[in-house]
């Protein structure tokens, strides 16, 4: 089944790459509009073309999915063939001759356009899609500048029933040109077969068998893949036009991964999330929370500062709410003095925080994830990173996965664990809970006694890849885990990489790497509860509440920007900047630093983190020597060269020092657990998405569906 598969799909850009040691190295000569030029053997002429950028036309052909070749408007003329030959299926062959601009081919263009805008209604000015539309594009670009439609018999044109995909994607199948692009990406990377095609010719429908939503972690990219309006964003719908919008580029903070993202405002409100392409991170691909959980940003805001007064919080101006903070601060000790960072933290603030705390000799900085099962902490960051290039991932023989669902903890991440699947042939083995994968695992248990059993596995691969999920470094059971898995990856024998790192950790939050770069602990409930804080400073962090109550004799200060559990139990809240207006430098679970810009400011009083913590110090009687972006980063780079090294990954040294270092103390025999098993546990898997109103519908649909008759199939 894996080699017929591997057939299937050798054409597409993704099993290029994976298997580009494979190929054929040989190169011949063909010649595109009488220019000769060298391509690869294994080229298609649509490769070959789009390497020289010659335009032409496409709509079902893309990089990242199998061709279908069934939208026919990448004909072009090779000479010796009496017709139009479609460039995107056709292999490349010795001296063929290609001409992209002949009588013939821009005949034939024209030709399927004016047959597929025969059927398709001329709802531009209601459709979301219209402005960035392929179908438009390519209309004014390569079609005929009259129409020869004419309905004499008045039948009128083709009409579709919309289809239910959900309460996240509208389905207009009216509008639908069949290039099947949705069906590939829903079959090939997103693993579900729930899109289908039936019928044939004018008859031929597109949408589910049965009446079926698609509830995928990447169901928002098939509104990107689809070249016409019949797919559009229903949190979007009817908000603006492609024209009106102010693109910024930003990096997405709802998981670790670093997805790069473009950020959609208009009149400073954030109204549309999509993908930025990067090709060794996130492709093209973007998780659905990522996209649609920005609804959460304008719930809850906290726009001004607040003091408590009798059981409840007052708003007053900065002047009083920072004198009251410093009041507070200068009251107790040093180590009485805590701060915590929460996931949408950047860099920027972490520094300065730390910083901050420092001068005052106090070192509790702390992160809310903990990892206690060595002592190497945060000092060597091979031990809490992925510790692989995450573009590498797709090219592994064997993956362990211990106590992890990166489908849903790590979607894009998990997008390339699916191509080492379907591409390289790659067995999967799970240790922990039954979830749902969207690719066939073999369950090895849920004991941590059956971590052993993986070891024939991994040393008798050439590139395995063990994944172990952060959740399973908080429990008590961390050290015997790492123990385990540590000498299981200690260089297996058939290793055909020498600088191949085999164990790598898949963490959850943006913030985490950043700040454990910068100096800051892991354990933040772990350090509270053993030295209690009587002043507990709260970087957007809302988890640890939701586990600790404050005593009475603690004062909590929170800097964030979203009232939730952090700011009920705060003594003064000072309202800060979410990812989109703040920026900042994150960096993501490779270790990569990466940069967001803002895009729009802050709402009412509220300012950036950095600078809140900045004018605090002032306020206390500290002296901080930088007060500028400028000063900021020369700060930065002075704590670490890859806060500066924008972009770049950077290779893991002292791989394995970390596994000898592991606590001699173990565990007793348990369960692994996770927390996201299913797509219903995805959507509001955290306190940011809980607030999404987006989230929240499309959690209860999910839980919905799965109470129905075709939730199995």
């Amino acid at each position: 089944m894996f080699r017929a598969l591997n057939k299937l799909f050798k054409s597409t850009k993704t099993l290029r790459n994976t298997q580009k040691r494979c190929q054929s190295s040989g190169d011949i000569e063909i010649f595109i509009n009488g220019k000769p030029i060298t391509v690869p053997s294994y080229f298609t002429i649509m490769q070959a073309i789009r390497r020289e950028k010659v335009l032409i036309p496409s709509f079902c052909y893309h990089d990242r999915l199998s061709i279908s070749g069934n939208c026919r408007m990448c004909l072009v003329e090779v000479e010796g063939m009496w017709k139009p030959q479609i460039a995107c299926a056709m292999p490349v062959g010795k001296g063929m001759k290609i001409r992209t601009n002949s009588e013939m081919c821009m005949k034939a263009q024209e030709s399927v356009l004016e047959f597929l805008l025969i059927n398709h209604p001329l709802d531009c000015p209601i459709c979301d899609q219209g402005g960035e539309c392929d179908l438009q594009d390519l209309t004014m670009k390569f079609g005929n500048d009259r129409s020869r439609f004419t309905d004499v018999h008045f039948d009128g044109k083709r009409a579709v029933e919309d289809k239910n995909l959900g309460p996240l994607i509208r389905a207009e199948m009216t509008r639908c040109i069949h290039c099947t692009r949705c069906i590939r990406f829903s079959a090939q990377v997103c693993g579900m077969d729930v899109l289908g095609t039936s019928g044939r010719g004018v008859d031929m429908l597109v949408g589910t068998y049965v009446d079926k939503m698609f509830l995928s972690e990447l169901s928002g990219n098939i509104i990107d893949l689809c070249p016409v309006g019949s797919l559009t964003s229903i949190p979007y719908m009817f908000k603006a036009r492609p024209w009106e919008v102010t693109r910024t580029n930003s990096i997405d903070v709802t998981d670790a991964t670093g997805t790069n993202i473009i950020l959609n405002t208009r009149y400073n409100r954030l109204l549309r999330v999509l993908p930025r392409e990067h090709d060794e991170i996130n492709q093209e691909w973007l998780s659905d929370k990522g996209r649609w959980a920005i609804d959460s940003l304008e719930m809850q805001r906290l726009v001004s500062p607040m003091i408590r007064g009798k059981d409840c919080l007052c708003a007053t101006d900065w002047h009083n709410a920072l004198k009251a903070v410093a009041c507070l601060i200068t009251s107790v000790c040093p180590f009485e003095l805590v701060a915590v960072a929460g996931p949408h933290t950047n860099v920027e603030t972490a520094v300065i925080t730390k910083d901050f705390l420092n001068i005052m000799c106090c070192e509790n900085t702390f992160v809310e994830c903990n990892m206690n099962y060595g002592l190497s902490g945060s000092d060597i960051r091979s031990g809490y990173s992925l510790n692989v290039k995450m573009s590498d991932i797709a090219t592994a023989d064997v993956i362990l996965l211990v106590g992890t669902n990166p489908r849903f903890e790590a979607p894009v991440l998990n997008a390339r664990i699916r191509q080492a699947y379907m591409f390289n042939e790659c067995d999967i083995y799970v240790i922990g809970p039954k979830c749902d994968y969207n690719y066939h695992v073999n369950y090895l248990g849920d004991e941590i006694s059956a971590i052993p059993k993986a070891a024939t596995l991994i040393q008798g691969a050439k590139r395995p890849l063990i994944f172990v999920g952060i959740s399973q470094l908080e429990t008590e059971n961390a050290s015997k885990i790492m123990a385990e898995l540590y000498k299981m990856s200690a260089k297996p024998v058939n290793l055909a990489d020498v600088d191949w790192n085999v164990l790598n950790v898949i963490t959850k939050d943006a913030s985490f790497a950043g700040a454990l770069e910068a100096g800051w602990k892991p354990g933040a409930l772990e350090a509270i509860a053993r030295c209690p804080p009587k002043v507990l400073i709260s970087l957007g962090a809302d988890e640890i509440f939701y586990e600790w109550t404050p005593p009475p004799d603690c004062s909590v200060i929170y800097i964030g920007f979203q009232g939730d559990r952090g700011s009920q139990n705060a003594a003064v809240v000072l309202p800060g900047s979410a990812f989109h207006e703040a920026g900042g430098l994150f960096m993501n679970m490779e270790g990569r630093s990466q940069f967001a810009y803002p895009s729009m400011s802050p709402p009412g009083d509220a300012r950036f983190d950095w600078k809140i913590v900045r004018a605090i110090a002032e306020y206390t009687g500290v002296y901080i020597n930088y007060d500028d972006n400028y000063s900021l980063c020369q700060r930065m780079g002075q704590i670490s060269p890859n806060f500066v090294d924008i972009g770049k990954y950077q290779p893991k040294l002292f791989a394995a020092l970390p596994g000898q270092l592991v606590y001699s103390k173990q565990g007793h025999a348990g369960k692994l657990d996770v927390d996201m098993k299913t797509i219903k546990d995805y959507y509001c898997s955290d306190v940011f998405t809980c607030n999404s109103p987006t989230m929240v519908k499309a959690q209860k649909a999910a839980i919905d569906f799965s109470k129905s008759s075709y939730a199995a199939i």
